[in-house]
């Protein structure tokens, strides 16, 4: 059986909303031509309450498939739940979709009009022509409530049929960030193939000696470097046990870098400028213009009219500014040791001290002081250190 592996579409996607809905149409559709059974291991959508014509988006998309004649069917439902439908088209819902226990989230109601099967605390049989692929769901739940689920919940393989563990999580191998993140020695045993969403770049590994596929997200949303790889959906074989990625069409991403250290306001505004303008194409791309560096004494990041750059190519580009690299601790830490506070903030003098605190450990790594420090001041503390070391060291 052949089985098609699409994720992460996060429909009603404000940035790029359309983007994201012909990208994930897209994708279904050619995933569909091949496919015997569809995976959309969660996050269909961006919100777990999304707007009506949001809902209307994802079930057009469902809708569609729905009218195909497919040869395999789902023979068999075991679980709390119910299959409202013999389509195989099987979702779960990811961590963007999730909501209290017992409350209906987008993806139920998908399923409660029966154009797709819920396998979320379920497994769910799906038969062709005498083949049997059976897929246990695990939707996306909070990462410090995974291994109270794992060990509380049954997790036995269906004799005679090909077994797949579908789910929605932050692994730790592939984000070594947090103690919450579950290891792939902590994911049950036996099955034969282990397909996850949420990551949103693609990645192929192994669980328990089988093969592990990430299909990553179809639309851009984090605007980070590793995004530039084109995104689209796994074929998988149940024969060979081979899988392939099949690219989808998608605007092109450019990542644009700018120095700003010891640059006027002008000087770096044309540089930025031309940089971008050297990316435009017929295409409309989407390009990130990230700053780094230390500004000059006496010019911060809002002095300078970015938004004039972002509405100047508006039409041509969707052009994205970040400010995440600009040192600007560093004149603010020089201030404070000369002991000159008057006029600073609370923050700034944080930032001051958080500074002195670096230099004296000797800190030396790429991500500037500034950007972490933002990272560790606005977040509870657990949740605080794995931003920062995903800052520090990105996802792997």
């Amino acid at each position: 059986m052949k089985i098609g592996i699409v994720s992460d579409f996060h429909l009603g996607y404000e940035r790029f909303r359309q983007d994201a809905y012909l990208q994930a149409k897209e994708a279904l559709e050619k995933a569909s031509e091949e496919a015997d059974l569809l995976l959309v291991p969660g996050d269909i959508f961006d919100n777990r309450a999304p707007k009506p014509d949001v809902i209307a988006e994802g079930i057009s998309l469902f809708k569609e498939l729905a009218e195909k004649e497919w040869k395999a069917k789902v023979a068999e439902y075991i679980g709390p739940g119910k299959a409202y439908t013999s389509l195989p088209i099987v979702v779960i819902p990811g961590t963007h979709e999730r909501r209290a226990v017992g409350e209906l989230n987008p993806v139920s109601l998908l399923a409660l009009a029966g154009l797709v099967v819920d396998a979320s605390d379920a497994v769910v049989v799906v038969e062709k022509d005498g083949e049997r692929v059976a897929v246990r769901g695990i939707g996306g739940i909070a990462e410090e409530r995974l291994r109270e689920y794992l060990s509380s919940s049954e997790f036995k393989p269906v004799e005679n049929a090909f077994n797949i563990l579908m789910f929605h999580q932050s692994l730790y191998e592939l984000m070594p960030f947090s103690k919450d993140y579950i290891s792939f020695e902590e994911l049950p045993k036996g099955y034969d193939l282990y397909v996850c969403g949420h990551i949103h770049n693609r990645i192929e590994d192994k669980v328990h000696g089988k093969p592990l596929l990430i299909p990553g997200s179809t639309v851009l949303t984090q605007l980070k470097e590793a995004e530039q790889e084109p995104k689209g959906f796994y074929l998988f074989d149940t024969s060979t046990g081979k899988a392939e990625f099949r690219h989808i069409n998608t605007r092109r991403f450019a990542v644009v870098k700018v120095d700003v250290s010891d640059k006027e306001p002008g000087e770096l505004m044309d540089e930025i400028e031309r940089k971008v303008a050297e990316k435009i194409g017929e295409d409309k791309p989407v390009i990130s213009v990230v700053l780094q560096g230390r500004l000059r004494k006496g010019i911060r990041l809002g002095d300078l009219p970015l938004v004039k750059i972002q509405r100047e190519f508006e039409g041509r580009a969707s052009v994205e500014i970040s400010g995440n690299g600009i040192d600007e601790a560093t004149a603010i830490a020089d201030e404070f040791a000369a002991g000159k506070l008057e006029g600073v903030s609370v923050k700034e003098f944080g930032m001051g001290i958080f500074l002195k605190k670096l230099q004296e450990f000797g800190y030396a790594l790429d991500t500037p002081p500034a950007a972490l420090f933002e990272k560790l001041s606005t977040q509870t503390k657990e949740k605080a250190v794995a931003s920062a070391m995903e800052l520090l060291f990105g996802k792997q």
